[in-house]
């Protein structure tokens, strides 16, 4: 069975938004339209995808599974998309995606001089997007840090290094040599949880801590502004925390959580030798 992208997308944006109208709004087509798309999907893959009543739109089972199974998909369509274009374009790149506080400037600069018949670029990423643009081919390889969803990704471990919490200077820990992370048990974490896991499995949280809604900052900047004014605390790898140096934020080492993992990723389906052999030279850089 050939499935249609153009329905994979239409049908990751209901999904997405639970919402007929705002997905159409989302993809610039008419209501009409996207349902008549769902529903020859839905005819196509002989599943029903969605459970509708005049309240809610809400994912079945088949749904869920297909939603699981379509953004991989699409991100690969996506990379086979660039590449290509580069390609025809006669455009010979390689692009390295960094996260905060890792350099990469010997690795860049070392795998350049190995083949001065590449453009060799670098993209800055984060938290949200540092799976993302391996997936979708904005990078052909990308340093990442742990923990990462690893599905369709093959991943060499680079070095480690500790995690330290960030505070407001006038913080009750903010003058500590050491603290355990059991002591930022009812401090609101300005980021995801699932980055800290030691702190969301923390049994002392309270049930009200714990249904707090979370913030939706997207930049370590963003989040060490509110953390300087006393809105909550950040936990960080060492050298991003010392990247970005304020005298009105400390920063102090959490003694009983291990420290955090950085690796380069790539896609799981790319054969080129250059990822390989910029993966071999990162490693030899550390």
């Amino acid at each position: 069975m050939d499935i249609d992208l153009r329905k994979l997308r239409y049908f990751v944006a209901v999904a997405e938004e639970l919402h007929f109208g705002r997905a159409a709004e989302r993809l610039h087509i008419t209501q009409p339209v996207l349902s008549r798309q769902i529903r020859a999907l839905e005819h196509e893959i002989r599943a029903q995808l969605f459970s509708r009543d005049r309240r809610s739109t809400e994912l079945t089972s088949a749904g869920c599974q297909l939603l699981e199974d379509a953004r991989p998909l699409l991100a690969s369509a996506e990379a086979l998309h660039r590449r290509v274009e580069r390609a025809a374009h006669g455009t010979a790149t390689f692009t390295v995606g960094f996260m905060p506080g890792i350099t990469v400037t010997a690795a860049v600069r070392a795998f350049a001089a190995r083949h001065p018949e590449l453009s060799v670029e670098v993209v800055r990423t984060s938290w949200d997007d540092q799976t993302e643009v391996v997936y979708d081919g904005r990078v052909d390889i990308g340093y990442v840090r742990m923990p990462v969803d690893q599905r369709g990704l093959r991943l060499r471990a680079l070095f480690s290094e500790p995690r330290v919490a960030v505070l407001s200077t006038d913080h009750r820990l903010a003058g500590k040599q050491s603290i355990g992370i059991a002591e930022l048990a009812a401090e609101r974490m300005l980021q995801d949880p699932d980055t800290v896991p030691e702190w969301r499995d923390l049994p002392e949280r309270s049930s009200a801590e714990r249904a707090r809604p979370r913030p939706a900052f997207h930049t370590v900047e963003e989040k060490l502004e509110h953390v300087a004014a006393a809105r909550g605390v950040i936990v960080l790898p060492l050298s991003v925390a010392t990247f970005y140096i304020r005298a009105d934020i400390a920063h102090v080492p959490i003694e009983d959580i291990g420290p955090n993992q950085v690796c380069l990723a790539w896609s799981a389906d790319r054969r080129s030798p250059l990822v390989r052999e910029f993966a071999a030279v990162a490693a030899e850089q550390v």
